[in-house]
């Protein structure tokens, strides 16, 4: 068994704070459609098809979560309510919470629509505690937006991610750094953020069910099967993470994607069906001033299987015309296609702008 560790005593000094909204898509809709208070919410797909974007509080009792099929959750609850999404009011609300959060400190880190990493170390309002400035941001957002908020505070990222789910719904809860090394060893692994079920089938596998056993660890084990993983796992079994907050993260990839009302069988409705996607993914290139090199086109079929095409350029998109070329292109490669056609996406990366590869990841729904 390894000793205790220390806690790196350079990182005691940082405020992290995640702000994570409260079924963000599902608590607009609510806040805007009285009937649907208090009731079992998913947005997006429909009783047929699609998947759940995001559930209320009211669906999650019976199981329902975001990326579940819309069947699966008409399942597993009969009253479901669906909703269709409305990306343009949930875009306008974050930025209404994100003007909150730069009243407070500069450096921030957005990881979608409803959630974001603060550095608050050196905040303009001069508040000593972080709990404190939580406790403000989450009590602005509510006046201004009547939606809930909740927060984790605590010495670095990692933790501050799990804290901020630990009082869910609209709480916070504060890991200090005396608390850290002793917090992480008592959570299963599966409950890690960064450890999917894969990983932690695999760890399971290998006899590491909580924190502890994974501090147990020596880095040459961990980095011999979970390859450049190992080491990250290795510090936050140890309450360590040194990556900073990223203020103005970019992006890495854009892309659009479509769950048909029916499914598809043929090259010409599936090239019609393209045709708002590619236009979509060009929008965000004119908007933002941003090109890319590579072009994929994504496939589900009737049986959920996923099957992509890529094709990469010598050189950066220049026109919408030639998006499309190459995406009609990869899909007149994967016609006939053996199955049936549920979904197809488009998605572009390698993103530039000017001289700046973009180095983080967003997709348009």
């Amino acid at each position: 068994m390894s000793d205790p560790p220390p806690v790196a005593s350079e990182l005691q000094v940082r405020k992290i704070i995640h702000i994570d909204m409260d079924a963000f898509y599902a608590s607009v809709e609510q806040r805007d459609n009285s009937d649907l208070r208090g009731k079992p919410v998913a947005v997006g797909g429909s009783r047929e098809r699609g998947v759940v974007a995001a559930a209320s509080y009211e669906a999650r009792k019976f199981g329902v979560r975001s990326a579940m099929p819309s069947v699966t959750a008409q399942r597993q609850c009969p009253g479901l309510i669906f909703v269709k999404p409305r990306f343009d009011v949930y875009k306008a609300i974050s930025q209404q919470i994100r003007a909150i959060f730069a009243e407070h400190t500069p450096i921030i880190e957005p990881l979608s629509l409803d959630e974001a990493y603060l550095d608050v170390t050196e905040n303009l309002q001069g508040i000593p505690l972080a709990r404190d400035i939580a406790l403000a941001i989450r009590a602005k957002i509510k006046t201004e937006t009547e939606l809930n908020a909740s927060a984790g505070i605590s010495y670095n990222k990692f933790l501050a991610k799990l804290a901020s789910d630990y009082r869910k719904p609209n709480g916070q809860y504060v890991i200090t750094p005396e608390m850290g090394p002793g917090f992480v060893e008592a959570l299963p692994v599966c409950k890690f953020h960064g450890i999917g079920p894969a990983t932690n089938a695999k760890m399971q596998g290998l006899g590491i069910f909580t924190g502890l056993d994974l501090r147990n660890q020596d880095l040459p084990f961990l980095e011999a099967n979970f390859g450049k993983a190992g080491g990250y796992y290795y510090s936050i079994s140890r309450g360590i993470d040194e990556r900073p907050v990223r203020a103005n993260r970019i992006r890495k990839s854009v892309g659009a994607e479509n769950t048909f009302s029916s499914d598809l069988t043929e090259f010409g409705p599936m090239a019609a069906e393209l045709q708002p996607l590619i236009d979509k993914v060009w929008r965000h290139c004119e908007s933002t001033g941003t090109r890319g090199r590579t072009i994929t086109l994504k496939i589900k079929f009737a049986d959920f299987e996923i099957i992509s095409r890529s094709q990469s350029l010598s050189d950066p998109l220049s026109s919408r015309s030639e998006l499309e070329r190459v995406a009609i292109g990869l899909l007149q490669k994967s016609t006939p296609t053996p199955k049936a056609v549920r979904l197809l996406g488009v998605s572009l990366s390698a993103l530039q702008t000017g001289a700046t590869t973009l180095a983080a990841q967003m997709f348009l729904l």
